[in-house]
């Protein structure tokens, strides 16, 4: 798998761009509901570690074993600190997983398999305490906001995946109940976005496309922690679906630092994954990736702090896509 993964920290909030067009691009907002009896779709697995056996790096080479592609396990603590002087945390990781066969059995036919490709995790103790603990975004959540029907095969054996490295990774642990129920979604989950190319040469309008994107992120606060290129490993199976296929770590340090206070198991959605992408003989330029309204209902956020950093984060977003136009 070609993947370009740059030395910055994680965090999390995303944010993509646009690229070069005719007319200014088509933005469209989907909500996507969780089942009322759902209480959290945020999952935490949970294991003692008094010993400290268990680090990021055991867990990593856990999911490694069990098929995943390692994307970025980075300390968090390390910004935390250097950029604001303290850390709620003795352990505080952010990984980043994906498989390779889900996304090739998948991408064809579900072309939003890039919301979750790769998938989020944070590995995190409280100070001073004896514990480890593991938060994923549950599986059918994913393949909802996918479109993906929960009961597909490959999302099936992506659940037991990510529990078999899990339970290798901590033999003694077990799922815990969060202490919330998640929100009803108000608000539009998943943005995305439509560009049509401008001009004929597809490579052109992506290179102009990523120069934009990426002279605004400084700016606006943002950083590219991740860079994956699904298309190369679906062209290295022979499958001409995409001109190209990217997924973005997109971070913003000081949410998940804020959000994390409160809210460990953020890192289930940070770094978020954002998508472009443009199918073999089309002219659209697609984009999408899971908003800070996600963050809100699935956590049941509601301190100011918080909402504040969030929404903040979301505006600088939308601000920087529109100059980029």
């Amino acid at each position: 798998m070609k993947m370009v993964t740059k030395s910055l920290f994680l965090s999390c909030l995303l944010s993509l761009g646009a690229i070069a067009q005719e007319s200014s691009p088509t933005v469209e907002k989907s909500l996507t509901s969780t089942p009322q009896s759902q209480k959290s779709d945020i999952r935490l697995f949970r294991a003692d570690n008094t010993q400290g056996t268990i680090t990021p790096k055991s867990i990593e080479a856990a999911f490694e074993k069990a098929g995943f592609v390692i994307a970025a396990n980075n300390d968090m603590n390390f910004p935390f600190k250097r950029d604001f002087k303290e850390t709620s945390f003795d352990i505080y990781n952010l990984m980043v997983v994906f498989r390779k066969d889900t996304a090739l059995a998948l991408a064809e036919r579900y072309p939003e398999i890039g919301l979750f490709t790769p998938m989020s995790l944070s590995i995190y103790t409280k100070k001073g305490e004896k514990s480890i603990s593991v938060a994923s975004l549950d599986v059918k959540s994913m393949a909802q906001m996918m479109h993906i029907p929960e009961d597909n095969p490959e999302m099936i054996a992506l659940g037991e995946k990510i529990e078999e490295a899990l339970h290798s990774a901590m033999p003694k642990g077990k799922f815990v109940p969060l202490p919330y129920t998640m929100q009803k979604p108000k608000q539009e989950l998943i943005t995305r976005v439509t560009f049509t190319q401008k001009g004929d040469d597809w490579e052109e309008a992506k290179d102009d496309f990523e120069t934009a994107f990426e002279e605004q992120l400084a700016p606006n606060g943002f950083v590219m922690a991740g860079f994956t290129d699904l298309n190369y490993e679906f062209e290295e199976h022979d499958k001409e679906w995409y001109y190209f296929y990217d997924v973005y770590s997109i971070c913003k340090i000081a949410v998940i630092y804020e959000i994390a206070k409160h809210h460990p198991e953020a890192g289930a959605l940070a770094p978020c994954s954002a998508y472009k992408y443009q199918k073999v003989g089309e002219k659209s330029i697609h984009m999408a990736f899971p908003n800070v309204y996600k963050w809100i209902a699935s956590m049941d956020i509601k301190d100011k702090a918080s909402i504040d950093v969030l929404l903040d984060a979301q505006k600088r977003f939308e601000d920087m896509l529109h100059k980029i136009q």
